[in-house]
């Protein structure tokens, strides 16, 4: 994967990016994300690994979308359905903001197709 100057190298240095474009300070995240401020900064420097639900509790903070935060963590490859997402985050010519709101536009329609197709599903049942 290419390392661009707009791409972070790690978890850590991408949620802090994503906080500093969000201009939110490191114990505001961490308050809205339900972790602890040390804990927080630890993972922003690279100290600690955040577990998925962690993961997931700051993508929310942030309003990111919880599959580009484990893509960017290594818990998901494009193999998971996520090339989208992968493709998004390795963009070089993309602004972090730029990457957010399309993988947020991205992960909008597919949840909408999918209550459409359940509700599809259901009336042919019934």
């Amino acid at each position: 994967m290419a390392t661009p100057r707009d791409v972070p190298r790690d978890i850590g240095t991408f949620i802090r990016d994503l906080r500093r474009n969000a201009r939110i300070s490191l114990r505001q995240l961490a308050e809205q994300a339900g972790v602890s401020n040390p804990y927080l900064s630890q993972v922003e420097r690279g100290l600690r690994k955040p577990s998925a639900e962690v993961l997931q509790q700051i993508a929310s903070a942030l309003r990111v979308s919880t599959p580009l935060m484990y893509l960017r963590a290594g818990l998901l490859d494009a193999k998971d359905g996520q090339g989208v997402l992968a493709a998004i985050a390795a963009d070089p010519d993309l602004t972090v903001a730029q990457k957010q709101s399309l993988s947020q536009i991205y992960e909008t329609f597919r949840r909408e197709n999918s209550r459409a197709k359940a509700d599809t599903a259901t009336a042919e049942e019934g």
